[in-house]
Protein backbone atom coordinates (compact mmCIF):
# COMPACT_ATOMS: atom_id res chain seq x y z
CA UNK A 1 0.00 0.00 0.00
CA UNK A 2 1.25 3.36 -0.54
CA UNK A 3 1.18 6.35 2.08
CA UNK A 4 1.91 9.49 1.46
CA UNK A 5 5.24 9.24 2.90
CA UNK A 6 6.10 6.47 -0.13
CA UNK A 7 4.59 8.58 -2.69
CA UNK A 8 6.53 12.06 -1.88
CA UNK A 9 9.39 9.77 -1.79
CA UNK A 10 9.17 8.19 -5.31
CA UNK A 11 8.58 12.00 -6.05
CA UNK A 12 11.55 13.32 -4.84
CA UNK A 13 13.74 10.51 -6.38
CA UNK A 14 11.77 11.41 -9.90
CA UNK A 15 12.51 14.83 -9.97
CA UNK A 16 16.23 14.27 -8.46
CA UNK A 17 16.66 12.28 -11.59
CA UNK A 18 15.41 14.18 -13.94
CA UNK A 19 16.84 17.40 -12.62
CA UNK A 20 20.25 14.94 -12.90
CA UNK A 21 19.53 13.92 -16.70
CA UNK A 22 19.14 17.52 -17.53
CA UNK A 23 22.36 19.29 -16.11
CA UNK A 24 24.62 17.71 -18.70
CA UNK A 25 22.36 19.07 -22.00
CA UNK A 26 22.38 22.66 -20.22
CA UNK A 27 25.88 22.25 -20.18
CA UNK A 28 26.21 21.21 -23.61
CA UNK A 29 23.27 23.67 -24.68
CA UNK A 30 25.87 26.53 -22.65
CA UNK A 31 28.77 25.31 -24.10
CA UNK A 32 27.46 25.41 -27.62
CA UNK A 33 26.25 28.65 -27.18
CA UNK A 34 30.00 30.06 -25.90
CA UNK A 35 31.51 27.75 -28.35
CA UNK A 36 29.37 29.74 -31.32
CA UNK A 37 30.11 33.63 -30.11
CA UNK A 38 33.53 32.83 -29.51
CA UNK A 39 34.17 31.93 -32.58
CA UNK A 40 33.52 35.24 -35.41
CA UNK A 41 37.03 34.39 -36.71
CA UNK A 42 36.30 30.49 -38.19
CA UNK A 43 32.71 31.91 -39.34
CA UNK A 44 33.91 34.94 -41.77
CA UNK A 45 36.29 34.33 -44.59
CA UNK A 46 37.98 37.25 -46.63
CA UNK A 47 38.43 36.67 -50.40
CA UNK A 48 40.33 38.94 -53.15
CA UNK A 49 42.35 40.27 -50.71
CA UNK A 50 44.48 43.04 -52.05
CA UNK A 51 46.35 46.21 -50.45
CA UNK A 52 47.37 49.16 -52.59
CA UNK A 53 51.10 49.83 -53.55
CA UNK A 54 52.72 53.32 -51.92
CA UNK A 55 55.96 54.34 -51.18
CA UNK A 56 55.41 55.64 -47.63
CA UNK A 57 52.13 57.43 -45.94
CA UNK A 58 48.95 55.51 -46.43
CA UNK A 59 47.63 53.07 -47.60
CA UNK A 60 44.55 50.57 -47.58
CA UNK A 61 43.41 46.98 -47.57
CA UNK A 62 40.16 45.67 -49.88
CA UNK A 63 38.52 42.47 -50.12
CA UNK A 64 34.85 40.44 -49.45
CA UNK A 65 34.38 39.74 -45.96
CA UNK A 66 32.16 36.48 -45.95
CA UNK A 67 30.11 35.04 -43.04
CA UNK A 68 29.14 31.47 -43.15
CA UNK A 69 27.52 31.75 -39.29
CA UNK A 70 23.69 32.33 -38.38
CA UNK A 71 24.51 35.66 -36.84
CA UNK A 72 25.80 38.92 -38.14
CA UNK A 73 29.41 39.62 -37.24
CA UNK A 74 31.48 42.46 -36.24
CA UNK A 75 35.22 43.88 -37.71
CA UNK A 76 36.00 46.20 -34.91
CA UNK A 77 39.78 46.74 -35.60
CA UNK A 78 42.53 45.73 -37.75
CA UNK A 79 46.13 45.61 -37.52
CA UNK A 80 49.50 44.90 -39.74
CA UNK A 81 52.96 45.27 -38.78
CA UNK A 82 52.96 47.31 -42.63
CA UNK A 83 51.56 50.25 -40.72
CA UNK A 84 51.90 51.82 -37.30
CA UNK A 85 48.41 52.85 -37.44
CA UNK A 86 45.17 50.62 -38.62
CA UNK A 87 41.79 52.08 -38.59
CA UNK A 88 38.22 50.90 -40.44
CA UNK A 89 36.95 53.82 -42.63
CA UNK A 90 33.85 54.18 -44.81
CA UNK A 91 33.53 56.98 -47.42
CA UNK A 92 30.59 58.70 -47.32
CA UNK A 93 29.06 61.59 -49.97
CA UNK A 94 27.94 64.81 -48.77
CA UNK A 95 25.08 66.50 -50.29
CA UNK A 96 26.89 68.00 -53.17
CA UNK A 97 28.39 65.00 -53.96
CA UNK A 98 31.77 65.50 -52.31
CA UNK A 99 32.89 62.26 -50.95
CA UNK A 100 34.90 62.02 -47.58
CA UNK A 101 36.70 59.36 -45.43
CA UNK A 102 36.11 59.29 -41.92
CA UNK A 103 36.40 56.01 -39.02
CA UNK A 104 33.74 53.66 -39.21
CA UNK A 105 31.53 53.81 -36.64
CA UNK A 106 30.15 50.52 -34.95
CA UNK A 107 33.03 48.26 -37.36
CA UNK A 108 31.97 46.19 -40.04
CA UNK A 109 28.79 44.11 -39.90
CA UNK A 110 29.16 41.19 -41.75
CA UNK A 111 25.40 39.50 -41.92
CA UNK A 112 24.43 36.18 -41.62
CA UNK A 113 24.96 34.19 -44.48
CA UNK A 114 25.89 37.16 -46.17
CA UNK A 115 29.06 39.92 -47.33
CA UNK A 116 30.49 42.64 -46.92
CA UNK A 117 32.76 44.11 -49.08
CA UNK A 118 35.71 46.29 -48.49
CA UNK A 119 36.70 48.51 -51.94
CA UNK A 120 38.39 51.54 -52.88
CA UNK A 121 35.29 54.33 -52.60
CA UNK A 122 33.56 52.55 -49.92
CA UNK A 123 34.21 51.00 -46.72
CA UNK A 124 38.43 49.82 -46.16
CA UNK A 125 40.96 49.26 -44.19
CA UNK A 126 43.39 52.03 -43.85
CA UNK A 127 46.83 52.15 -43.32
CA UNK A 128 48.32 55.24 -41.32
CA UNK A 129 52.10 55.40 -40.63
CA UNK A 130 53.19 52.96 -43.30
CA UNK A 131 56.23 51.01 -41.43
CA UNK A 132 58.31 50.95 -45.03
CA UNK A 133 57.18 50.68 -48.71
CA UNK A 134 54.45 48.50 -50.02
CA UNK A 135 55.87 47.19 -53.56
CA UNK A 136 53.53 45.75 -55.97
CA UNK A 137 53.96 42.33 -56.12
CA UNK A 138 54.61 41.85 -52.37
CA UNK A 139 52.92 40.61 -49.53
CA UNK A 140 51.40 41.59 -46.34
CA UNK A 141 49.52 40.33 -43.21
CA UNK A 142 46.56 41.73 -42.29
CA UNK A 143 44.50 40.56 -38.90
CA UNK A 144 40.77 41.46 -38.29
CA UNK A 145 39.29 41.50 -34.61
CA UNK A 146 36.11 40.72 -34.23
CA UNK A 147 33.18 41.55 -31.19
CA UNK A 148 33.82 38.91 -29.27
CA UNK A 149 37.58 39.21 -28.85
CA UNK A 150 38.22 36.40 -31.50
CA UNK A 151 40.90 37.23 -34.45
CA UNK A 152 42.20 36.19 -37.84
CA UNK A 153 45.02 36.92 -40.11
CA UNK A 154 45.12 36.95 -43.36
CA UNK A 155 47.77 38.20 -46.63
CA UNK A 156 46.66 40.48 -48.96
CA UNK A 157 48.76 41.14 -52.13
CA UNK A 158 50.27 44.60 -52.97
CA UNK A 159 48.62 46.06 -56.05
CA UNK A 160 48.83 49.45 -57.84
CA UNK A 161 45.88 51.33 -58.13
CA UNK A 162 45.70 55.19 -59.31
CA UNK A 163 42.09 54.93 -57.06
CA UNK A 164 39.61 57.09 -56.30
CA UNK A 165 40.53 60.45 -54.57
CA UNK A 166 38.28 61.55 -51.53
CA UNK A 167 38.63 64.46 -48.68
CA UNK A 168 39.46 63.51 -45.05
CA UNK A 169 37.42 64.30 -42.14
CA UNK A 170 38.36 67.28 -40.27
CA UNK A 171 40.18 64.81 -37.30
CA UNK A 172 42.26 63.11 -40.25
CA UNK A 173 43.55 65.92 -42.11
CA UNK A 174 47.05 65.92 -40.38
CA UNK A 175 47.53 62.47 -41.38
CA UNK A 176 46.58 63.31 -45.39
CA UNK A 177 49.79 63.58 -46.85
CA UNK A 178 48.21 62.96 -49.96
CA UNK A 179 44.41 61.17 -50.23
CA UNK A 180 45.89 58.29 -52.95
CA UNK A 181 45.22 54.98 -50.88
CA UNK A 182 42.37 54.64 -52.96
CA UNK A 183 39.52 54.55 -50.10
Amino acid sequence: MRTPTTVSRTTALLRAAAAAAAVPLLLVACSSNEKAEAKSAEAVTITDQWVKAADGGMSAAFGQLSNGSDQPRTVVSASSPASSRVELHEVVADASGTKTMRPKQGGFVIPAHGKTELRPGGDHIMFMGLTGPLRTGAETPVTLTFEDGSSTTFTAQVRDFSGNQENYAPDHADDAQAPTHGG
